[in-house]
């Protein structure tokens, strides 16, 4: 089985606040990109991975991830994470509608495409499942089977909530990278020790990092 991917982008400006304590306003939006980059380049060497879809209004970061193969759809909703996905998952079952579809966040610099592929082999058990990310209270990956919607629950405590929904969260060994997303200077940190995607690795270079 080979899954479509949805991830969401807000506008490089307004992303990554919280990595206000290690990069400065003029670095957090190339920081960003270069996340976005990493991720969409590992999803895309996954073999368990057809195709990427991005949802996003940022013209540069649309123009850069297209250029490394994904399909960029236009944040028309523009009402937050969730409603980005949805619109997301609606406009990759227009065109593809028999496929099985993940939502994943965009900012996994360390991922690695065989760690990919084995959340997403586990993911085929269930119609719909969920991986929590590595601090434990939020959520990576959403999956859903071809006949099942989306019904994404990011943000804050999302990890309970899709729990909640009545997703089945997955527990695979081996996956640290595909749980390893960077909001914080700790969580930074922490995709660096686990070695990052070349963009990252570049920009962050640019940063002074405690501990690097």
């Amino acid at each position: 089985m080979q899954w479509t991917l949805v991830i969401p982008l807000k506008p490089l400006a307004l992303a990554k606040s919280r990595l206000a304590d290690t990069a400065t306003d003029g670095l957090r939006p190339g920081l960003a990109l270069a996340f976005a980059e990493d991720t969409v380049a590992a999803a895309l060497a996954s073999p368990a991975v057809r195709d990427v879809a991005v949802v996003t209004d940022d013209t540069r970061a649309g123009r850069v991830l297209a250029a490394l193969g994904a399909r960029i759809v236009a944040d028309e909703p523009r009402g937050g994470l969730n409603a980005a996905l949805a619109h997301g998952a609606a406009a990759v079952r227009a065109f593809r509608p028999d496929a099985p579809l993940a939502a994943l966040n965009a900012d996994l610099p360390a991922l690695r495409p065989s760690e990919l592929a084995r959340v997403l082999d586990a993911a085929e058990e269930f119609p719909r499942s969920f991986l929590p990310d590595a601090a434990g209270t939020g959520t990576t990956l959403l999956a859903v089977a071809a006949d099942r919607e989306l019904l994404p629950a990011f943000g804050t405590d999302s990890r309970a909530r899709h729990r909640a929904s009545g997703a089945v969260e997955l527990r695979p060994e081996g996956v640290v990278s595909v749980r390893q997303d960077v909001d914080t200077g700790e969580d930074l940190r922490a995709a660096l020790s686990l070695g990052v995607g070349p963009r990252t690795a570049a920009a962050a270079a640019r940063l002074l990092i405690p501990g690097q």
